[in-house]
Order: C-alpha cells, then sequence, then structure tokens
C-alpha cells in the first residue's frame, strides 16, 4: 500500500514538474536564450535578430541578451529544422520570414516540418519591403522596371537575376515579372541576400530580388540601383526609391514581415513572456531606429494575429505558386 502511494505521488511529481518550469522562466526568465535564423550574418534577418537580442535581457522571458545562431542554408529550413528538434521550453525560438511557413508548404512536397503542427507564433519582428536592383552589368541608362524589361529582352543571354533562396519571396517576384512581360529571366539562387547584392556590385549577375534594407548601403553609395519597391507606398527611409505600383505594377505588392516562432507544445505562459519581451524591444527607439536603416519598419504583434496572417499568405501564395509552376523538384 505504501508502495502505490509513493509511486502516485512520484507520478504527480513528475505530472507538475513542467508547469512549475514554465511558471519560474517567466517570473526570472531563462539564464541562456537562443534565436536561430536561417540566413547569414549582416543580411536582414540576421540584423533583425540581433537588435532584438540585444533588448530582451532583464525580461519575463530572458535574464541575459538571447545569442544569434545561424544555420545558414536551404532558404531557412535549416534553421526551421533546428527549431523542430529544440526542447519546447520556449528557450529557443526561430526568426524567419513568412516564405518558410506561408509558400514553402506549396514548393516542397516533402517539407521536413509542418509549419502549424510542430511551431507556435509568438510574435511579428519586422516589415520588410523586396526591391529590385541592378548593377554594372545594366547600363546607367536603365533607372526603372521598365527600362530594366526592356533591356532583358534586348540582351536575353545577360538576363538573370540573384534571391536569397530558391521559393522565397523574392525569387517568386522575379518570375512573376518573368511571366507578365513574357521574358525569360534566369534564377539564380544563393544563400541569403549578402553573397548576391555582393555579386550584383560586381557585376558577376545582372539584377536582384531581395529585402530592400540588403541593397541600402550599397544603393547610398552608388554602386548599385535600385529600381522598385514592393511595398504599397515608399519605404520611409527611402523616400528616393519609387515602388512598382507608382510604376504600373500594382500586382508587385508585397511586404513580408520577420516572425519569431517557438516550439509546438512550449507552455503558453512562456510564449506570453518571449511576446511581451519581443514587443518591448520593438518599441525601443535604437530598435526602431536600427532596422530603419536598413529598410525595415519594427512591427510587433500577438500570436494570435501572427497565425492569422500567416494562413492569410498561405491561401494568397498558393494560386501564385502554382501560375509560377516551381516546386523543389522543378
Amino acid at each position: 500500500m505504501t508502495l502505490n502511494r509513493r509511486q502516485t505521488l512520484a507520478l504527480a511529481a513528475a505530472g507538475l514538474s513542467l508547469p512549475w518550469q514554465a511558471r519560474l522562466a517567466q517570473a526570472q526568465g531563462f539564464e541562456q536564450a537562443k534565436f536561430f535564423v536561417g540566413f547569414p550574418p549582416g543580411g536582414a534577418a540576421d540584423i533583425t535578430a540581433r537588435r532584438v537580442a540585444e533588448k530582451v535581457a532583464g525580461s519575463a522571458w530572458a535574464k541575459t541578451a538571447a545569442v544569434v545562431e545561424n544555420r545558414t542554408g536551404a532558404g531557412g529550413r535549416l534553421a526551421m529544422e533546428a527549431l523542430k528538434t529544440s526542447p519546447p521550453d520556449g528557450s529557443a525560438l526561430v526568426l524567419t520570414p513568412y516564405s518558410t511557413t506561408s509558400i514553402y508548404p506549396h514548393v516542397y512536397r516533402k517539407l521536413s516540418y509542418d509549419p502549424v503542427a510542430d511551431f507556435m507564433p509568438v510574435s511579428t519582428a519586422a516589415l520588410m519591403h523586396h526591391g529590385l536592383a541592378v548593377g554594372p552589368m545594366v547600363p546607367a541608362s536603365v533607372t526603372d522596371v521598365k527600362g530594366f524589361v526592356a533591356w532583358a529582352k534586348a540582351n536575353p543571354d545577360k538576363a538573370n537575376y540573384a534571391s536569397p533562396a530558391a521559393g522565397s519571396t523574392p525569387h517568386f517576384l522575379g518570375a512573376l515579372l518573368g511571366l507578365r512581360e513574357n521574358i525569360d529571366l534566369k534564377h539564380v539562387p544563393y544563400r541569403g541576400s549578402v553573397p548576391g547584392v555582393t555579386d550584383v556590385v560586381g557585376g558577376q549577375i545582372a539584377a536582384m530580388f531581395t529585402p530592400t534594407g540588403d541593397f541600402l548601403p550599397q544603393h547610398r553609395a552608388g554602386k548599385l540601383r535600385v529600381l522598385a519597391t514592393s511595398g504599397k507606398t515608399r519605404l520611409p527611409f527611402a523616400t528616393d526609391i519609387v515602388t512598382f505600383v507608382e510604376q504600373g505594377y500594382g500586382d508587385f505588392t508585397t511586404e513580408e514581415w520577420f516572425g519569431f516562432y517557438a516550439p509546438k507544445g512550449t507552455p503558453a505562459a512562456v510564449v506570453a513572456a518571449a511576446n511581451a519581451a519581443i514587443n518591448a524591444a520593438l518599441k525601443d527607439k535604437s530598435v526602431v531606429d536600427g532596422l530603419g536603416v536598413m529598410g525595415m519598419l519594427a512591427q510587433g504583434s500577438t500570436s494570435e494575429e501572427m497565425a492569422r496572417s500567416q494562413r492569410a499568405e498561405f491561401e494568397r501564395w498558393g494560386p501564385l505558386v502554382k501560375r509560377i509552376g516551381f516546386t523543389a523538384d522543378s
């Protein structure tokens, strides 16, 4: 009889351990929290994660600044896989563009994770507009989208463009431009924005679609030309760059967000603590200004708002991906 009682008490203690740990994490913060990022250092995703990581210290979620771990490759999928196998305690999150959860399911027949079953939305972090930029391979006389289209038609052997990953939003914007204008724009995927921008500036490739912020330093230095951005309006930190809308390409309006996810099963109290810490960081003036320099708008959310946006983008991109005809096997 005594043995059964001890077993019962042991089972009860085991069952209570996880909620107790969750309450402790919420009250005191993790000793060391982590952000996975699926793109190289220096790019928009990496900078967003690092800006937020510095400001979560001392919150109910993290005692110290979060560590940023770059799991570069596969268009951000390696970082998603890393989070999927992390303990579901909320000590590790991933920062990713919505393409990994809303577009990739339409692209990869055997995706290594389930965006809904494996992850929990925590908060959006930043809103980014994608841009089309050209480098020295394209004559200086080309200053807008129509000029680039005309040049590409006249130079089919050079009509190529880079993107930060196959199956990403920038990849599909280039593909849609080719379909709309009936030109064969050859796509060259890179491992993130930075190496692609480097090759555009160096004249190894004609053009690139990627988050506008990744172009701004070189654009301001006169080493490349951003021909258009995908936002509804011009970026407040780059008002000299016109939008696709202003040039008659209203169907190219795309404002993509970076968002934080936790592993599925993370206690709700920990998700709430992480959400509060991230949203507080995104209101810090140094974070707002730092992201602005990179052409991004700091924008937090509730986990529910992020989940709704994820579903909406999933439904929006399905028909577009089908129209483009791209799969991971193509």
